[in-house]
């Protein structure tokens, strides 16, 4: 689940993003789009028949012509659900929402707004919502960020004193705009700069294993994948031969 109540934030760019990455690698995925905007819904229309196939589902613009339990329904052969929560949630909302959700991103941008947007949002998952921050299951990607300015210096402070998990650090990069504007992700662009992939290394490993990256690890110039870490290539090599990454 990708949430986070202010707009703006990204979810949906990463949510999408996710959702492209799992689908790449053969997996079986549905990309519930839960906001008004219909941001997610709008890239999956984008999508072209060429490339891995995603299963949507809007909550909010369902399908004419059929029923919404019909539209809501999730395949039976589906491994990941990537949910894309709508902005301004209240409380009350927020608990629903993050109920069954095995993982929680809150994207967070580099900006004075977003960093208090962003402290609200955390307050009510963890007072609120009883989100057990020990749990591993709640964690901040810092998002668009220009390392070499002063308010990207401000968010690491900040998040360095959430004592919450810092799963990924995506920088502000066209490669976004590009891939969204086609229905795909970043990696499925045909030129694409490789320390723009190797930012998705550490998300994806806390995604789906628990594992956490130092943060010293997670900068795009830097090298980020020790012996024990598996890489985008390598996570592809093992579905290929069928060695049982799940």
């Amino acid at each position: 689940m990708v949430l986070n109540p202010k707009g703006g934030s990204g979810k949906s760019t990463i949510a999408t993003n996710i959702a492209a990455q799992f689908a790449t690698q053969g997996r079986s995925v549905v990309l519930l789009d839960d906001d008004p905007q219909g941001s997610s819904t709008r890239w999956l229309s984008k999508r072209p028949a060429s490339v891995a196939p995603i299963h949507g589902i809007s909550s909010v613009q369902p399908q004419t012509g059929i029923t919404r339990s019909f539209a809501m329904r999730i395949p039976p052969e589906t491994e990941f659900i990537v949910v894309d929560t709508s902005a301004a949630l209240q409380d009350l909302q927020l608990i629903e929402a993050t109920r069954g959700a095995d993982r929680i991103i809150v994207p967070v941008m580099p900006s004075d707004i977003d960093i208090h947007a962003a402290t609200r949002c955390i307050a009510s998952l963890l007072l609120k919502a009883k989100i057990d921050r020990h749990d591993n299951r709640l964690a901040i990607v810092a998002n668009r960020v220009k390392t070499n300015t002063l308010v990207f210096k401000s968010l690491m402070k900040f998040l360095g004193a959430l004592d919450i998990p810092l799963a990924g650090l995506l920088r502000d990069a066209q490669c976004y705009v590009h891939a969204g504007a086609a229905g795909l992700g970043v990696h499925e662009l045909s030129k694409v700069q490789r320390k723009e992939l190797k930012q998705w290394v550490p998300l994806l490993d806390w995604l789906e294993r628990g594992i956490v990256h130092p943060v010293s690890s997670l900068y795009g110039d830097r090298p980020i994948a020790p012996s024990n870490v598996t890489t985008l290539d390598s996570m592809r090599q093992r579905r290929v031969v069928g060695s049982g990454y799940n």
